[in-house]
């Protein structure tokens, strides 16, 4: 066998060995007889090297006109396009999602890097009147500082897309720290960066664990702003670590998503978004559609096709084009699933599809669980309330609008939620009555777009929103600006 492809922290500007000295191995989750290369397994003199690098960065950084710092973001967009059908595949390889998701994933990234490269020229800030004369009022955006950026492994480009690029723009220095299960993918975006020219210090990338990465980078001193993706429970972490030193912190959680389908749904339509919503992915997105709340007068039909299809999907290997719904991230996400699978049981939930770990040739060398669909479930059920972050579907029956919109919001999380219906004043209600922050009609509860706020209530966030215009409200600060030529004192609130 050949050696495998050992990979490097990006500091400085250069690709180095971790101070460790040490790697760890990423395995493909279709077969994990592949190795995808050994990574570094850093430490905190890894986050030390990088943080400082990033703050001395920054001092030249900030200053560089927002729109030169767009044109840089414009050639890696640019880059990105080129190099999209082989990050797409290694992505597969890494994360084990299929090809025509990865492609989207790679999509996204290219989306985010050419929309926050625009808003190299677009950072506006408001002019206004004095109450007092010969006097101007206005706002600007101004940088904050090094941010350390901590994302997942289920859109392992997308993601770290999301906050790179909108920190880069505003004139911040960044230090990423991916998932040990995706490091490729993440690695990928910063290559893109270094060949589109972004000066030394300025984007960083350092590999390893939570404990030996991400809590030295969540905690230093010198980093100002912490932007985090993944667990509820890891985030709250996160969030007390920022409240000793006030750094900025964003939270991205979890989500315990619903579509809501009415008496009056195209059913044929909903069957496809909760499909696509509960399997996409394996079921592991934050959005993913979990929960399925469907009127008692549709509900036998809606079952019986949702079922059907479910059972129909092809499970298997992300690069092979036929499948449908690739593996789960790891042997320990497998167990979760299995796990939520036998509490489903036990509370009572009615099994209609799936079921099981999937055994017998290729599925022996990876992580795979059957499309998964329980019925007749309870709201408050532990599966109908708890995420569980793979293919498992609660079907849960409702007495119209009221009822399902009372037991879509009945969760400790706000994220994503849907309703199908053909009915105009059903759709606005729901649009208004969802506690979540983002809400689709006729659609499933995945599939948002970059120039739109992403982001969620209650326990799926801290209030802070990533992509579009938002990102930048996180990513920088406003400074207010009095220009007083009126020659003498003038006092606001007294002088009339």
């Amino acid at each position: 066998m050949p050696a495998p492809k050992v990979f490097k922290n990006f500091i400085n500007g250069k690709w180095v060995e971790p101070a460790t000295g040490e790697h760890f191995e990423n395995r493909n989750p279709a077969n994990h007889k592949e190795l995808i290369g050994l990574f570094p397994k850093s430490g905190r003199e890894d986050v030390e090297n990088a943080v400082a690098v990033a703050k001395e960065a920054y001092k030249s950084w900030r200053l560089v006109p927002a729109p030169k710092r767009g044109e840089i973001l414009f050639r890696a967009g640019q880059l990105l396009v080129e190099r999209k059908e082989s990050f797409a595949a290694d992505m597969t390889r890494e994360m084990g999602k299929i090809l025509d998701e990865t492609r989207g994933d790679v999509q996204e990234a290219i989306d985010m890097t050419f929309y926050m490269a625009g808003e190299g020229r677009r950072q506006f800030g408001q002019t206004t009147p004095s109450e007092l004369p010969n006097k101007a009022c206005m706002t600007v955006r101004s940088p904050i500082g090094v941010c350390s950026l901590i994302t997942p492994w289920n859109f392992p480009m997308a993601i770290p897309s999301w906050k790179v690029m909108p920190a880069l723009i505003c004139g911040n220095t960044v230090v990423i720290k991916p998932a040990t299960d995706t490091p490729l993918s993440a690695i990928h975006l910063v290559e893109i960066l270094e060949q589109a020219g972004i000066p030394a210090g300025v984007a960083n990338i350092v590999t390893g664990t939570g404990s030996a990465v991400g809590t030295p980078l969540m905690t230093h001193q010198d980093v100002r702003v912490v932007s985090f993706t993944g667990s509820t429970e890891v985030g709250r972490t996160v969030s007390k670590a920022c409240a000793d030193t006030f750094k900025h912190s964003c939270l991205e959680m979890g989500g315990k998503n619903v579509i809501m389908v009415m008496s009056d749904a195209n059913l044929d339509l909903a069957v496809d978004g909760a499909l696509w919503g509960g399997f996409g992915t394996s079921g592991q997105r934050c959005t993913a559609a979990s929960r399925v709340v469907v009127d008692k007068k549709v509900y036998k039909t809606f079952v019986e096709r949702f079922v059907a299809r479910a059972r129909a999907l092809k499970v298997g290997n992300g690069a092979d084009p036929s499948v449908q719904m690739g593996p789960l991230i790891n042997e320990s996400q497998l167990r979760t699933v299995e796990q939520y699978v036998e509490i489903g049981k036990q509370e009572g939930a009615t099994l209609l599809a799936g079921g099981s770990r999937l055994r017998g040739g290729e599925y022996d060398c990876g992580w795979f669980h059957s499309p998964t669909i329980f019925g007749d479930c309870h709201p408050k059920m532990r599966i109908g309330q708890e995420e569980i972050f793979g293919p498992v579907v609660s079907v849960i029956p409702c007495d119209g609008l009221e009822d399902a919109i009372e037991i879509g919001n009945g969760v400790v999380y706000g994220l994503s939620s849907a309703i199908y219906t053909q009915d105009v004043n059903k759709a606005f209600t729901a649009m208004r009555e969802m506690e979540t922050g983002i809400v689709y009609v006729n659609a499933s509860t995945i599939g948002a777009e970059t120039h739109l706020p992403f982001g969620g209530t209650k326990l799926t966030g801290n209030g802070h929103r990533e992509a579009a215009v938002a990102a930048l409200d996180f990513y920088s600060e406003w400074k207010s600006i009095y220009v007083d030529y009126s020659g003498k004192l003038q006092r606001a609130q007294m002088d009339t």
